[in-house]
């Protein structure tokens, strides 16, 4: 099983880690009042005190004035913001659940169309720093489905609440100052600075310190806009992060292996596919530091390039259901009328909800557990 702390960003953010086959809807708005009520500001007096103290610090590091009336002007205490940093939990996920998200038929499909759609710009991507345009598209799917879900947090609002918070006091204030640097740089105005409630942003979800130090300017407007609906500058900036990160150019992230193989081979979960990884894997672990994603971005983005599924197959899992099992499980549910919104075979949320409604309605014990007695109850 691949455990991962989840910081707001990446496969977090746009469902993976909350989604159990169910998938947000997509970023349609930006301005605040599309926000859940909890995501909007309310008064705090306590934290005002706290930005007022701030606003002197921030000065002393060469915030303007002018920078600190912009980016304040319309922010606030967000009680959603600090409810969803407490809620994190460390969560399993088998690397076959993992991956039956990060490379599904959509994903994959939406990452082909992109690929194709950007294809100039990634193959120029490419060329400028090495980094296969593949890999490039593939982190893009994951981080905010090729720029459906870049999130519309106000990043003031959000990284001024965390530092407020205390929690990570000292990391989300240096996160509030990336952040008022980038505004005063004239990269993007304070109103449209937007991103996930953790302060993660764009297409590629940067969060403010390492878009300071890996953001680039690819198409040459002068401004750094990973924000854009282009999403050059974005790639380009991921492009950059992993280049700078050690890409070594013409090398593949891995493969997977079957059949007898020497040492040095990564079984993420016992009794699946195994990989053999290359430095790259590693460079794509800086990005996201987790096996499991950085197998998610290399898979998916060899599915974008035309290789099919994995080979190897996964075991049954703890409650004794394979892949095949749990879809027909979700399908026949669905069919007797407990939606579970999709047959992915990735038990979440909404097939635990329908799980529970079949039990409860047949008199059995409420747990929301499958079992291959349940499917074979429902054939």
């Amino acid at each position: 099983m691949l455990s991962r702390r989840t910081f707001g960003i990446g496969l977090a953010t746009l469902g993976l880690s909350a989604c159990g086959g169910v998938t947000p809807p997509p970023v349609t708005a930006r301005s605040s009042s599309a926000l859940p009520a909890d995501l909007q500001p309310v008064p705090n007096a306590n934290y005002d005190a706290w930005v007022a103290a701030f606003r002197t610090r921030a000065a002393q590091q060469g915030i303007s004035q002018a920078t600190l009336n912009a980016a304040f002007r319309g922010t606030g205490y967000l009680p959603g913001v600090v409810r969803r940093d407490r809620n994190q939990t460390e969560f399993s996920r088998s690397l076959e659940d993992y991956l039956a998200i990060a490379a599904s038929d959509e994903r994959i499909a939406k990452g082909r169309a992109a690929f194709a759609k950007h294809r100039s710009t990634l193959n120029a991507l490419t060329a400028r720093y090495g980094v296969d345009p593949e890999i490039i598209t593939a982190i893009w799917g994951l981080e905010s489905f090729y720029g459906a879900r870049r999130g519309n947090v106000p990043v003031i609002s959000a990284t001024s609440t965390l530092a407020y918070d205390g929690r990570r006091g000292a990391f989300f204030e240096r996160q509030l100052i990336a952040a008022l640097r980038i505004i005063q740089n004239g990269d993007i105005p304070a109103s449209q600075m937007t991103g996930s409630w953790a302060g993660a942003m764009g297409h590629t979800q940067f969060i403010p310190t390492s878009y300071q130090e890996f953001a680039v300017d690819f198409t040459g407007d002068g401004r750094r806009d990973i924000w854009s609906e282009d999403p050059s500058d974005a790639l380009a900036s991921t492009a950059a992060y992993l280049q700078r990160n050690g890409w070594t150019r013409g090398l593949g992230w891995g493969r997977e292996v079957t059949g007898v193989a020497s040492g040095g081979v990564l079984q993420p979960q016992a009794g699946g596919p195994r990989f053999a990884t290359t430095s790259n894997f590693r460079v794509i672990k800086r990005y996201n530091n987790s096996d499991a994603y950085a197998i998610g971005v290399g898979h998916l983005a060899d599915r974008i390039g035309g290789a099919g599924p994995l080979r190897g197959s996964f075991p049954p899992d703890a409650n004794g259901l394979t892949k095949d099992d749990r879809i027909a499980l979700q399908q026949r549910l669905t069919a007797r009328g407990f939606d579970t919104q999709g047959a992915d075979g990735v038990i979440g949320a909404n097939t635990t909800s329908a799980i529970k409604a079949y039990q409860a309605s047949q008199g059995l014990s409420v747990t929301g557990t499958p079992s291959p007695q349940m499917l074979s109850a429902l054939r």
